[in-house]
């Protein structure tokens, strides 16, 4: 028997219900912030992500890439930054800043799966360019801030945040901590061995325990800052004191992709265990300029919608259904065009379509979750009615069928 490819799900309608319940919740809060909705192809030429920096996990290990039939290298879309950024440049909207955009669509990375990670898995996102102020970077807080709150996981969650600096703050950490990892390289994992020479800031971000020993006494990023980087995030942290946003600022906080400059931050989970991050970004530069346009600044957030929906504890509500049930050959001619009206009227109508008695047509009714069952039979639709039965209580009235429609948007206050 034929399973998912190993690393994807079927989204089922209960579970593309809560997937979609995040769905309207960003675009809600979207509204609110003026950011608005556009979408990417969720395949690109490989060079948008080999700009990310050959060193990056992302670019080196986990892509999917292949070649089309005209001999073009492509890549499956790793995440959402940098095909926005190739948007903005090639369809000429460097002159159009500030650009307020929200994103969702499907990712895929060739990870090991596990609990809470998949290799096709949905992101939705935020990115807010062409501001480089730390007015940009509380925007773009208050915005996931907001939406975890409205999807109910806020209570859940931990802020995490860091400064990352500019460039050269960032030069100079690398080479302290690169002197400070230098003689324990023989001890470090595999990865970390690796990118000691290649990209020494993720190594902060590691999570093995040999790591994260060697990593106890490693000198601090803030020690690295230049003066202007400090005052930068010591704004972001008195802004979100000032909006009351609780946090917690981790200086072994980085970013896996090497764009990423300045405030960095993470809402972290701490009950899932390693894949506690459910919303993750931060402050990033150089994008656009790789791309070949001017060089404008960001600031943005992706957020796994999987993680996010698995964490909230609403329960989508579904619009009331109302089970139509025609008994006899003319009542089931007529039940075709009998539905349509009642869904041009705003009803939720599902049809009857198997054979038996009335009771086990009353049973399907039930296992539907309908709310009443609509008894079409022969008597009735003569005489021009429709018998209506309440599936909870058993309760039934007899209306005439025009006065159908109405009678259910009023019982169930049902607006147009």
């Amino acid at each position: 028997m034929l399973q998912p490819v190993r690393g994807t799900h079927d989204l089922l309608p209960d579970l593309m219900a809560r997937q979609r319940m995040v769905h309207t919740a960003a675009r809600r809060v979207a509204s609110f912030f003026s950011f608005e909705e556009m979408a990417t192809p969720i395949f690109e030429f490989s060079s948008v992500f080999h700009r990310l920096g050959e060193s990056s996990d992302i670019v080196s290990k986990e892509t999917y890439t292949f070649q089309d039939r005209g001999g073009e290298e492509l890549t499956l879309r790793p995440e959402g930054t940098a095909p926005v950024m190739r948007a903005i440049v090639s369809n000429g909207l460097t002159q159009s800043l500030p650009l307020r955009f929200l994103y969702i669509g499907p990712m895929f990375r060739y990870d090991r799966p596990q609990k809470g990670r998949y290799r096709q898995f949905e992101q939705v996102g935020v990115e807010l360019v062409g501001p480089m102020s730390p007015a940009a970077d509380l925007e773009v807080l208050c915005f996931a801030h907001m939406l975890l709150t409205q999807i109910g996981v806020r209570d859940q969650v931990k802020l995490h945040i860091n400064t990352l600096g500019d460039k050269e703050s960032r030069a100079r950490y690398r080479e302290t901590l690169v002197a400070y990892l230098t003689p324990f390289a023989s001890e470090l994992s595999v990865d970390s061995q690796r990118r000691l020479s290649e990209n020494p800031l993720r190594i902060l971000d590691s999570k093995e325990p040999q790591d994260r020993k060697i990593l106890e006494n490693a000198p601090s990023f803030e020690d690295a800052l230049s003066p202007e980087s400090a005052a930068y995030f010591q704004e972001v942290c008195t802004g979100l004191d000032a909006l009351k946003i609780a946090y917690h600022i981790d200086r072994k906080l980085v970013r896996g992709l090497d764009y990423y400059c300045h405030t960095a931050f993470e809402f972290i989970c701490e009950t899932m265990g390693a894949q506690g991050t459910v919303l993750a970004g931060g402050r990033y530069e150089g994008l656009t300029s790789a791309m070949g346009g001017p060089d404008i600044p960001g600031v943005g957030w992706a957020a796994g919608t999987e993680r996010l929906r698995d964490l909230s504890p609403h329960i989508p509500q579904k619009a009331p259904l109302f089970y139509l049930v025609p008994m006899g050959d003319a009542p089931q001619r007529e039940s075709t065009p009998l539905a349509y009206a009642l869904r041009e009227a705003g009803l939720c109508v599902k049809t009857d379509m198997g054979g038996g008695n009335m009771g086990k047509r009353l049973k399907r009714a039930d296992a539907s979750g309908a709310t009443c069952a609509l008894i079409l039979g022969e008597d009735e639709l003569a005489r021009h009615e429709i018998l209506v039965k309440d599936l909870a209580s058993g309760a039934q009235i007899t209306l005439a069928l025009n006065a159908l429609a109405p009678y259910l948007k009023e019982t169930f206050d049902l607006k147009d």
